[in-house]
């Protein structure tokens, strides 16, 4: 018995559906390597993984079989390509009933337009029905005959529509913003690379002429035979609309071009990094008179030599004397604005953390709100070069006899 059934070649040669050739050769050629009769002589098993990968290789290596393959789900080389073509686009009808069978349809021509057509001469139907009677079908021939084509005329009836207007993509930028401009605000000059409406045939992919199709002379759809069986399909030539039209020679029936364009964006003050700025209507233009997509920017800010900034906050170290520590200071520290002034307490430790409120980031998303410059304090010990400074810091040590690190040892 005849079958058609549906086989997953990418699942056979352990690859996905948007695997590129190169991925499609390797695959093969390493399963090859295993399953090959003469690394596995007498083994049945391996001989028909062979024969299983070999098909697989075979259709989706060359890119017309492939095709086919991936528009209805298997591949035979007696199948139409336009009707393929048509059956992706629209979908099955069921139209054209199957006279002449046991239990066919109506007549040969039966159905509406828009159907599908597959050139089945190849198989004997015959031997789908039991018996030399012929009038009786068996449980297995139904069967059979259902499972080649319930795949096929599954997807409901009615002709095949016109593809209706779709939105076109959204796209993503990544924009590096210098760290000051991030902090102020400013505007960031880019050339955005987007597909934008063919102004040739304004979107449609296609130019219209005076007259009608000459291939379906207006109708829209086609009539096809394969074997005892006739199909109307969708007319390859106008996509059935019944117009005189042909494939626009600007964008070869995309509808969109990929143009490159300026474009202004307007950084506001406190910008963070990672941040989204969304741009409407500046993705890929839609296809069939679909709006387009959004264009979203996203922000890498730049890094500063001595400010860091962690949300609206900027921290910065700042290095003090043992004096200014030890008996507290006015100091002078930079911040995004310029310079203020910061009040060390007296006994201030190495890595203490002093707060200046309001001395940090502008808000992007709060109006008015401002974040703090937290400033880490760094003790700087001065190395004693002369036996003055030397008398000095012993003296101090007999003044202030404490060990600091008694309580260390207390907790242990």
């Amino acid at each position: 018995m005849a079958t058609a059934t549906k086989k997953d070649y990418y699942e056979t040669l352990g690859i996905k559906k948007n695997a590129s050739t190169e991925d499609i050769r390797k695959a093969f050629r390493k399963l090859a390597r295993k399953y090959h009769p003469d690394v596995n002589p007498g083994d049945k098993s391996a001989e028909e993984k062979f024969k299983a990968i070999s098909e697989a290789n075979d259709v989706l290596s060359d890119p017309k079989k492939r095709k086919i393959y991936d528009q209805i789900g298997f591949y035979s080389d007696n199948i139409d390509p336009a009707a393929a073509e048509a059956y992706a686009r629209g979908g099955a009808t069921g139209a054209g009933g199957f006279g002449g069978f046991p239990g066919g349809g109506p007549g040969p021509q039966g159905g509406g337009p828009g159907g599908v057509h597959f050139d089945f001469g190849g198989f004997d139907f015959s031997d789908m029905f039991e018996g030399s009677g012929r009038g009786r079908r068996s449980s297995e021939g139904a069967g059979g005959f259902r499972d080649i084509f319930s795949g096929i005329f599954n997807r409901g009836g009615g002709a095949a529509a016109e593809e209706g207007p779709e939105p076109g993509n959204d796209l993503e930028y990544q924009v590096n913003v210098p760290f000051w401009t991030a902090i102020r605000g400013g505007v960031m000059r880019l050339n955005i690379t987007r597909r934008d409406t063919c102004g040739n045939c304004s979107g449609n992919g296609y130019i219209e002429a005076p007259g009608v199709c000459p291939q379906c002379k207006g109708k829209g759809t086609i009539e096809q035979t394969g074997g005892r069986m006739k199909f109307n399909v969708t007319c390859p030539r106008c996509h059935g609309t019944g117009k005189n039209i042909s494939t626009c020679p600007v964008c070869h029936g995309e509808g969109t071009i990929e143009r490159t364009e300026p474009l202004e964006v307007r950084i506001k003050p406190g910008t963070r990094d990672g941040q989204r700025i969304r741009i409407p209507g500046k993705g890929n233009a839609g296809s069939h008179g679909g709006p387009p997509g959004d264009l979203y920017v996203i922000i890498r800010t730049g890094d500063h030599p001595i400010f860091h900034r962690e949300g609206d906050d900027i921290r910065l170290t700042v290095p003090v004397t043992v004096t200014e520590a030890a008996m507290g200071a006015k100091i002078e520290v930079p911040t995004i604005d310029g310079r203020t002034l910061l009040k060390i307490p007296p006994g201030t430790q190495c890595g203490q953390k002093l707060r200046l409120r309001e001395k940090g980031v502008p808000s992007a998303t709060r109006e008015g709100a401002r974040g703090d410059e937290i400033v880490e304090i760094k003790i700087v010990v001065p190395m004693p070069h002369d036996e003055k400074t030397k008398e000095l810091l012993r003296e101090l040590a007999r003044l202030n006899p404490e060990d600091p690190r008694t309580e260390l040892f207390s907790k242990i």
